[in-house]
């Protein structure tokens, strides 16, 4: 074997181990620029996501769209159960705002019966409503008639969880307040007469609903309220 052939075979093996080492670090710089166009794009959509719940109208007016299906922590005491003195407070821990005015783009009413070992509970008037700086709920109640307002500024739901926090009555599927189930009592909710299973917080408000939390026997579970008679106009 020539001298001249080994130099050209040692020249041949050290172009191609160059050729070699240059394809890989192609591979290795487009593998890096993919994997920071990936983290860019995974950026870029996050910030997009935040930008575009926080410039949703719900976002923007402290109404979450989907509301609470548990109730805070309130009075367990007996009824009946005045309006809080804390208005705010309470619609604070309910997770809604204060507004200035009433809401327009959701407007609906239902109604709330609340009855404990066969005497009716009243529902107070201003749940919701701050007097003295006259600010209110999108969720509150004007007067005692059992008519819940909800007057929103932007498209939600809102549930009888939120109206109890800001009632703060406790709630929950064993006790009203201090009125707790065992011992031959029950506590049932219906809506438009029709029994519904769970936690009553998770009831969502619709327009003319008639709901109503009936505590005590089953005798005096017969014949729960169904229906309620709106004024004109609401």
């Amino acid at each position: 074997m020539t001298s001249g052939s080994a130099k050209k075979r040692a020249a041949a093996a050290r172009k191609a181990l160059e050729t070699a080492n240059k394809r890989d670090r192609r591979r290795r710089h487009l593998f890096s620029y993919s994997m920071v166009g990936l983290v860019v794009l995974v950026v870029v959509g996050v910030v997009l996501a935040l930008s575009l719940h926080k410039s949703s109208p719900a976002a923007a007016s402290g109404i979450p769209a989907t509301p609470a299906t548990t109730a805070a922590p309130g009075r367990t005491d007996q009824p009946p159960w005045p309006a809080p003195f804390d208005a705010a407070a309470q619609v604070k821990d309910a997770g809604l705002p204060m507004l200035g005015t009433e809401g327009e783009v959701v407007h609906i009413h239902a109604h709330l019966d609340v009855v404990a070992n066969g005497q009716k509970v009243e529902v107070p008037a201003l749940i919701g409503i701050d007097e003295s700086t006259g600010q209110l709920s999108p969720l509150h109640t004007h007067d005692t008639t059992g008519v819940i307002h909800v007057e929103s500024p932007v498209k939600a739901e809102f549930s009888l969880g939120q109206f109890f926090t800001e009632w703060d009555v406790s709630l929950s599927a064993d006790h009203l307040g201090s009125l707790h189930t065992g011992d031959g009592k029950v506590l049932q909710a219906y809506v438009n007469g029709k029994q519904v299973q769970g936690d009553p917080a998770a009831i969502v408000l619709h327009a003319h609903d008639e709901i109503a939390l009936v505590y005590g026997t089953a005798a005096q579970q017969a014949n729960p309220p169904a229906s309620f008679a709106f004024p004109e106009g609401l």
